[in-house]
């Protein structure tokens, strides 16, 4: 597979683990915090199992440039965290989501412009 796809769904991947590393807890707040820690750190170690990958393959081939990796991993987390928010902790949008996730994409659109 190409690490024009391979990578951004590696990325992915880790996010999504990541996400519930991080915030996945929030739905046990009976649990000690030693434990929440515990726990996201064992699902923290495979989202690294994709993450690192990820980075590597996408900058070793030529694909992506670091700058390139670090901004679509955030409007990756962006739009991860949304479907996270809405699904798992019940929260809703709000606009402010929609303008900031519109300010990521457009540094995308700037990072992913030919320099000359």
């Amino acid at each position: 597979m190409s690490a024009y796809w391979l990578t951004p769904l590696l990325l992915i991947g880790s996010n999504i683990l990541m996400t519930f590393a991080w915030y996945g807890h929030l739905k046990a707040p009976a649990w000690p915090l030693y434990v929440a820690v515990l726990v996201s750190w064992g699902i923290a170690f495979f989202e690294y199992c994709l993450a690192v990958p990820a980075n590597r393959i996408g900058y070793a081939s030529g694909a992506f440039t670091g700058q390139q990796l670090k901004v679509m991993q955030e409007v990756i987390t962006l739009g991860v965290f949304a479907v996270f928010s809405v699904t798992f902790l019940g929260e809703q949008l709000r606009w402010t989501y929609f303008a900031a996730m519109g300010c990521l994409v457009a540094a995308v659109i700037f990072i992913f412009l030919p320099v000359e």
